[in-house]
């Protein structure tokens, strides 16, 4: 007989643990894997950021010292056109020289930061000076001083010895020949906390010499890296940290690349731009612009989605674990079992496989299934008088395990399930609990079994439906966490011998926070999160309907659209949340405060006096005086007009009192620098609107039907009084044939928008006329109101008139206010230039009244520039107006453009204003406007 086969003497190693461990390495791997190639993923695209931005910061310190040249030069300029300079250089007078740089020098040095001015003659000869700068050699002087003597052109250089100097020489022209050279200079020390504000890194001026460093400031001294620190911003932070950088790091590897490093918690990046692509040095001493930038939370984040990236990994790996065991076990458990009875048929352990063995399933039968069925045939067979006890012991095991299994189902239900289960007996005590619950409560099974419902969930609100043993309800729910939820609770009784019930609880937070925030949005403004016009509205007829009385403050801020077009919308709402923060944190207390759309704000006083209105208005223009949004160098403040109405007086609906309040608020943007208004009678408001009505129907068919008449007055040349310009006018005819002053009717055309169609109006009259006449070679000057430079179509619209009426564009000249010029610069500056793009000349009207400077003066683009009357009707017995009008016929003369003086009404200032070169006059001395037809013939 064969000896049966033993495998004591053997370890047995199962499947299951080959099938984890093979897994397991190839798992841990991959996830090692993907961990090393995202860090290095992640280091590469910050290394390329940082190359990016290593290259950006270098563009914006050169721009910023390109600026700096140019500011300069432009200083150099003004010093250039001072009066009296260029007959000091002609008369090589050095006294009269003197004299002009020190009525200059004052506001150079203090307010624009010049180190020192110099005049030198054309010959070289230095003439005059201020400051004093020993880094300049006589030959190096010479040498500018050729440059710019050769080309007639300014020239900038840059030189550092004991400090980094930007110096800029600017031509003095007389009569068209070089008269000398202005000389000026200017520290770059300041120019570290420009260059800051533009790129958000700290900056520092560092200057190396090659010999023995420079005695100064002892604090500054960087002797590691041969020199000092001539400027740095947030001195306190930055010093402390280069001096320690110093210490670690040679120049010679931060001059070649940037270098990071570690200072304390953060994690420093340090390049150094050279100075020497801006202007050369001969001199020992180099100066470099050094840039700290703080990638501190970078690398931490680096750090951190590594570290995330790896622990997403490993938890992948465990899941997967889990699933290919969950997998795997119930068939190698039940080849386990088999392994196990087999055996024993050879011992006659029959009882054994039939309790161990289920009954064989009828469908989808596996291998194992076969195995089973095999084993218990030959169970069967080997031992036929156990059959009914082998049978009977199938079914009860299959009972059992059907038991296990439904209530490991319910089990795992209950635990998985995302709500509250809890299980109660008779006196309210919890008998059963989910794993939910548990986690959310943070306690265990074992402490919750046995409470009472009401202490663990102690009652937040009232029931909704029903009652509380049997019915729903809500109750708020602290968590040991500090979270506030919100329950609602659905409880059922439970069948059986004993008496409790079941509660299921339903976690309803987000929907509640959902409708409160519905609610929030039905009132507020989303922008400023001030209350919208819709909840004003509301809050204004529920204190007329009861009789309240009180003022509504209307406020429109002013210039609000120039900040829109310059600065783009996102810097409007910027501006629109600082406007409502503050009147929220000052005024929140004393009414409703409101944002009404776009650049409206309403605030109402219920209760309030005319006094107290009237301070309340006077207090919100303090406060918005100091609301100010920077963007870049550039800083926008505000200002609004107010309009006050009072309940019930202006107004018995929320509409009549608004309308008001409009009226009022446009009278406060016409009466002067108070900036509010209180109306003061019905009368007078019904007075103006029917005004505002009347003027914008009678200015709708004065377009339509064409009722305005073209008046010209003539510009005349002083010099042989010839007549070879004229400036159109314009008049309205009235209701009973007169004409009517603009005075009357373009405030109410500015206020509705309809200017802009005034002046298309004007154009293509002027036009038509130009068509007539142009054979006389005549120039007709119109009018631009400030309105129709934001006209996007203005440029196309005169290009459409110019070829429809044929007329020569060099003989229309377009004039624009200077104030309507400087307050919008840019585009002003665009559409004079699309303008003399058509061939058209330009003038500026009223100079002299506004605010511009020669510095944009020298970039408008226009032909003539108009002296305002106020100067000129002074002429006879004002000193004053007559220095400010030779120095703008002395400016117009030098930037090659014609001067024309308004308001000539005397035969006494003819005399003056040719001693002045001025060419052209205008007025009632000279000829008054009257209808083109007189002048041209009927049109």
């Amino acid at each position: 007989m064969t000896k049966p086969h033993t495998s004591h003497s053997r370890i047995r190693v199962g499947l299951t643990g080959r099938l984890i461990v093979l897994t397991s390495l190839v798992l841990v791997g991959l996830v090692a894997l993907i961990t090393t190639l995202g860090h290095d993923i992640l280091e590469s695209q910050f290394q390329q950021e940082r190359e990016d931005s290593h290259a950006r910061e270098q563009r914006e310190m050169r721009l910023a010292l390109e600026r700096a040249e140019d500011s300069l030069q432009q200083l150099a300029a003004v010093v250039a056109a001072a009066p009296g300079l260029s007959r000091a250089l002609e008369q090589r007078d050095k006294i009269l020289a003197d004299q002009v740089l020190a009525t200059q020098w004052p506001t150079l040095e203090l307010d624009a930061g010049v180190a020192q001015v110099r005049i030198y003659l054309e010959s070289g000869r230095l003439l005059s000076s201020r400051g004093d700068d020993d880094s300049l050699t006589p030959g190096l002087v010479e040498d500018w001083l050729d440059r710019v003597r050769d080309t007639e052109r300014p020239h900038s250089d840059l030189r550092c010895a004991a400090d980094c100097l930007i110096h800029s020489l600017v031509p003095v022209l007389v009569d068209g020949e070089m008269a000398g050279t202005v000389l000026v200079s200017r520290s770059l020390a300041d120019l570290t906390q420009q260059v800051r504000n533009v790129s958000g890194s700290e900056v520092a001026l560092l200057l190396r010499s090659a010999g023995q460093p420079e005695t100064g400031d002892m604090l500054r001294q960087v002797p590691e890296w041969g020199g000092h620190l001539l400027a740095i911003t947030r001195i306190e932070q930055t010093l402390p940290t280069l001096r320690a950088m110093a210490e670690e790091v040679a120049w010679s590897s931060l001059s070649r690349d940037p270098v990071t490093f570690k200072d304390g918690s953060r994690v420093l990046e340090v390049q150094a731009l050279p100075l020497a692509g801006h202007g050369g040095t001969d001199t020992d001493v180099e100066g470099y612009l050094l840039s700290l930038s703080d990638i501190s939370s970078q690398v931490a984040a680096i750090r951190e989605h590594t570290r995330n990236l790896f622990l997403a990994g490993m938890t992948g790996w465990v899941i997967a674990e889990v699933i290919v065991l969950l997998i795997v076990w119930p068939p190698m458990r039940r080849l386990y079992r088999l392994a196990e009875v087999l055996p024993g048929l050879a011992s006659g352990g029959f009882a054994r496989t039939r309790e161990v063995i289920p009954e064989p399933r009828r469908r989808f039968q596996d291998e194992i299934d076969e195995l089973e069925t095999t084993t218990l045939d030959l169970a069967d067979q080997l031992e036929t008088l156990e059959g009914t006890v082998q049978n009977r012991d199938q079914q009860l095991a299959a009972q059992i395990q059907a038991l296990a299994r439904e209530r490991d189902f319910i089990g795992s239900l209950l635990d998985t399930a995302r709500v509250f289960i809890i299980s109660q007996d008779s006196d309210g005590r919890i008998t059963l609990v989910n794993e939910y619950t548990t986690t959310v409560l943070e306690h265990s099974e074992e402490d919750l079994i046995g409470r009472t419902f009401d202490e663990v969930l102690p009652i937040g609100s009232a029931v909704l439906d029903g009652d509380v043993q049997q019915g729903e309800e809500e109750r708020s729910l602290r968590t040991p966490g500090g979270e506030e939820r919100v329950v609602v609770w659905y409880h059922a009784p439970l069948p059986g011998d004993e008496p409790g019930r079941i509660s299921v609880g339903l976690d309803i937070s987000e929907r509640k926070a959902a409708e409160a925030r519905l609610t929030w949005l039905a009132q507020r403004d989303p922008l400023t999160e001030l209350y919208n016009r819709r909840y004003f509205h509301e809050a204004l007829d529920q204190a007329l309907a009861k009789g309240a009385h009180g003022a509504v403050l209307l406020m429109d801020l002013d210039q609000f659209r120039d900040v829109n077009e310059l600065r783009g919308y996102h810097a409007g709402d910027e501006l629109l949340r600082r406007v409502g923060h503050t009147l929220y944190e000052y005024l929140g207390y004393r009414g409703v405060i409101a944002r009404l759309g776009g650049d409206e704000f309403a605030l109402l006083l219920e209760g309030a006096s005319d006094d107290q209105a009237m301070y309340v208005a006077q207090y919100v223009v303090k406060l918005l005086e100091d609301v100010d949004l920077a963007i870049g160098e550039q800083h926008h403040r505000v200002s609004a007009s107010i309009g006050i109405a009072r309940f019930p007086e202006h107004g018995a609906t929320p509409a009549d009192l608004m309308a008001s309040a409009d009226v009022a608020m446009y009278q406060a943007k016409e009466g002067g620098p108070q900036r509010w208004h209180l109306l003061h009678a019905v009368e007078d408001v019904r007075d103006e609107l029917e005004q505002r009505v009347y003027w914008v129907d009678q200015l709708h068919k004065a377009l339509k039907t064409n009722t305005f008449e073209l008046m010209v007055q003539p510009i005349v040349r002083l010099s042989d009084r010839s007549v070879r310009h004229y400036e159109v006018l314009l008049r309205m005819h009235g209701g009973e044939g007169e004409l009517l002053m603009p005075g009357r009717f373009i405030p109410f055309a500015e206020r509705s928008g309809q200017i802009v169609q005034l002046d298309r109006w004007v154009l293509r009259a002027a036009l038509q006329l130009l068509g007539r006449i142009q054979d006389e070679d005549i120039s007709l000057a119109v009018n631009l109101s400030g309105q129709s430079l934001h006209d996007d179509y203005l440029t196309d619209y005169l290009a459409e008139e110019l070829r429809a009426s044929g007329a020569n564009p060099r003989q229309l000249i377009l004039e624009v206010t200077e104030t309507a010029a400087v307050s919008d610069f840019s585009t002003a500056r665009g559409v004079l230039t699309g303008i003399r793009a058509l061939g058209c000349r330009a003038a500026l009207d009223d100079f002299g009244v506004g605010f511009s400077s020669f510095h944009y003066l020298g970039q408008l683009p226009v032909d003539y520039i108009k002296i305002d009357g106020s100067f000129t009707r002074r002429l006879v017995d004002d000193h004053e107006s007559r220095v400010i009008v030779r120095a703008i016929a002395d400016l117009a003369v030098g930037l090659g453009k014609e001067a024309i003086a308004e308001f000539v009404d005397q035969e006494a200032i003819i005399p003056i204003l040719q001693d002045y070169r001025v060419a052209l006059g205008q007025g009632y001395h000279l000829g008054q406007p009257v209808p083109a037809s007189e002048v041209f013939g009927d049109l």
